[in-house]
């Protein structure tokens, strides 16, 4: 499987190309057409396997569709230090689809 058979809106796959994403983690290939189906899920996987990346970008592909200024997302870890690196890695996904949703975390 790769990133484009996810069929991610076309600022999005731009952005991962540019990043060098190409082949999904195996968290990734399970919970990425789970979370664009809109259903819920609880997922576990080591540190570094790319969990973060599982669900934001079926969250920033949403959004890249249909922008909104609504609250539709809310993302609640246990610790400062991981809202951190989350915020991180999203700012590094947002780059790539510029004014389409940076307007939403202003």
């Amino acid at each position: 499987m790769k990133f484009n058979d996810f069929n991610f809106e076309s600022s999005l796959q731009e952005g991962l190309d540019s990043m060098g994403f190409e082949n999904p983690t195996p968290i990734q290939e399970q919970a990425i057409p789970i979370i664009l189906s809109n259903k819920d899920l609880i997922g576990c996987a080591q540190t570094g396997t790319g969990k973060t990346a599982a669900f934001l970008l079926p969250i920033l592909n949403k959004l890249t569709a249909n922008p909104t200024d609504l609250t539709n997302t809310l993302i609640i870890v246990p610790t400062r230090e991981l809202a951190l690196q989350i915020d991180h890695a999203l700012q590094g996904f947002v780059f790539y689809i510029g004014e389409l949703i940076s307007h939403l975390w202003r």
